[in-house]
């Protein structure tokens, strides 16, 4: 096997450099903070559960079998943005200043639509804590309606919009969704 050449090496280098994860040895790290200042910071993210219309009646009649589909998942969601570096390995542990969790019932999509808006004092931004949070409400909302639908699509998720820190402001412009088959029972 041919050994690479010292451009090949410093090129190598210089791209890991740009990875802020990948130490110089190309090793997964968490980046250093501390030199970065405390701001305001927050992030809005979004994702959706697709269901059969029955089971969206259910929900909006508190009779799924598990009790409150929307209040557990809120909670689940709000816990899971606490628990995000306990999670995803690189993320900073962060003092999170507010979790709020809307989950609302969309009867145009057979749907559990789940927001999430998370926001910190602090070094680094809450992206991932936003993702999170509606990646386990969602999952949540699966659990409590599985004995009723197995067939319930998770989807959507996406970070919505972010702002502070560094890279300044992101806010989706667009979002067009995909045209997945809808479970089987269930109108379009």
């Amino acid at each position: 096997m041919k050994k690479p050449g010292a451009l090949a090496v410093k090129a190598r280098a210089r791209d890991q450099a740009a990875l802020s994860h990948l130490d110089e040895r190309g090793r997964a790290r968490m980046v250093d903070v501390s030199g970065k200042p405390a701001t305001s910071r927050q992030a809005v993210a979004r994702a959706s559960v697709l269901m059969k219309k029955e089971s969206i009646a259910l929900i909006r009649e508190g009779r799924m079998p598990k009790g409150d589909v929307q209040a557990a998942a809120r909670i689940a969601g709000i816990m899971a943005a606490k628990k995000t570096p306990e999670l995803i390995p690189l993320a900073h542990p962060l003092a999170l200043s507010q979790a709020t969790l809307d989950i609302r019932l969309d009867d145009s999509r057979n749907s559990v639509e789940i927001e999430a808006a998370i926001k910190v004092v602090g070094e680094t931004g809450v992206e991932m804590e936003a993702l999170t949070a509606v990646c386990v409400a969602a999952l949540t909302v699966y659990d409590m309606c599985k004995a009723v639908d197995r067939e319930a699509v998770i989807s959507d998720v996406m970070l919505v919009e972010k702002k502070g820190g560094k890279s300044g402001t992101f806010k989706r412009k667009t979002f067009k969704r995909g045209k997945s088959q809808p479970p089987p029972g269930q109108a379009r």
